[in-house]
């Protein structure tokens, strides 16, 4: 039977034994090592956890181990990007298939480097002693003709996640040399579904232009990079709370956890948050809630790190008591955010 209340202190000693060692299903996502951090270190500061258990120097002192360094001022310009790495192995130089070579290659990629930055702004970490320079120069190298970012130097996928990543960044940083806001502006615009005869009805945004409307597009870069016209921005997300009181990302998907934060802080944004049947999508998380600690994708299911944070914002979202206030624009507590 699902608990009636928000188990705080449940999730608290769940994040904390993920701080001290991830369990062994975690392997195969070595790669996202910083992500995963990411989740913990915001989960337990917007749960409002004391700080000792968190030992901020040691965090700091691994997250700046990380990012990737250009050797010369010259290499600014060499077309890659200098950011942070997801893990430690992917510091390590890869391999030429064809003659067997070690290259030396930088793989930093743009959400590894958001959640980085994000980390050492939680942490209260001062982001002006960081390279921040040959961060912000060189992730221009990641943003396409159309506006778009890709990931990684080396070639990706573009779509708006990589923007928000990129807004985010220069946003904690105070500085918006690394990109062009104006090509940004025009590819988001470009992602938005407003032909209403041939195709999506409802006037969202896909992941790319032309693309399906989805919950998990980053309406938040709306606040740093443009404003869109008020009738656009009550279409999508008050249509995705199912009838069980949680969010769906698409039409005729299941209701799902990390959906009561992308879309509740849509509508924090725009304006509509007093429009969710907040106590509907209470009872909704709950089911969610693992006795374990930490929240499930579905009602029933294991708990995992993605949706457990993303629960913790929605709570947050809903003001639950002994949860601090959320930053959604920057995805973090607004204390952090505001560098309190």
């Amino acid at each position: 039977m699902a608990s009636e209340i928000f188990e705080r202190d449940r999730h608290v000693t769940f994040l904390q034994m993920e701080y001290q060692l991830l369990p062994s299903p975690y392997q195969s996502q070595e790669i996202n090592s910083l992500t995963l951090a990411y989740f913990v270190i915001s989960g337990l500061d917007l749960l409002a956890a004391p700080d000792r258990l968190v030992d901020k120097e040691a965090v700091a002192k691994w997250v700046l181990s990380l990012q990737a360094h250009p050797r010369s001022q010259s290499e600014l310009d060499n077309g890659q990007f200098y950011g942070f790495y997801g893990s430690r192995s992917a510091q390590f130089p890869s391999e030429d298939k064809d003659n067997g070579a070690l290259l030396s290659c930088s793989v930093s990629n743009l959400a590894s480097t958001y959640c980085a930055v994000a980390i050492l702004k939680i942490i209260g970490y001062d982001l002006s002693s960081i390279d921040s320079e040959s961060i912000l120069m060189s992730m221009r190298n990641l943003q396409q003709p159309d506006g778009s970012f890709m990931p990684i130097h080396t070639g990706a996928e573009t779509d708006l996640r990589f923007i928000y990543c990129a807004v985010a960044i220069c946003h904690m940083m105070g500085n918006w040399s690394g990109m062009d806001k104006e090509k940004a502006k025009a590819y988001i615009i470009n992602c938005q579904r407003s032909d209403f005869f041939f195709q999506s009805y409802d006037g969202g945004f896909g992941l790319t232009p032309g693309s399906e409307s989805h919950g998990l597009s980053p309406h938040l870069i709306s606040s740093s990079v443009t404003s869109f016209p008020l009738e656009f921005r009550s279409f999508v997300p008050l249509q995705r709370q199912a009838a069980d009181g949680g969010f769906q990302g698409r039409p005729n998907k299941p209701s799902d956890t990390c959906y009561a934060f992308w879309i509740g802080s849509v509508l924090k944004v725009i304006g509509g948050h007093k429009f969710i049947d907040k106590k509907a999508l209470h009872g909704f998380l709950l089911t969610c809630q693992s006795e374990y600690g930490g929240f499930s994708k579905f009602p029933g299911d294991f708990p995992d790190l993605y949706h457990s944070y993303y629960g913790f914002t929605a709570f947050s979202l809903l003001e639950e008591p002994g949860l601090k206030p959320l930053c959604v624009e920057l995805g973090m507590s607004a204390i952090a955010a505001i560098g309190i």
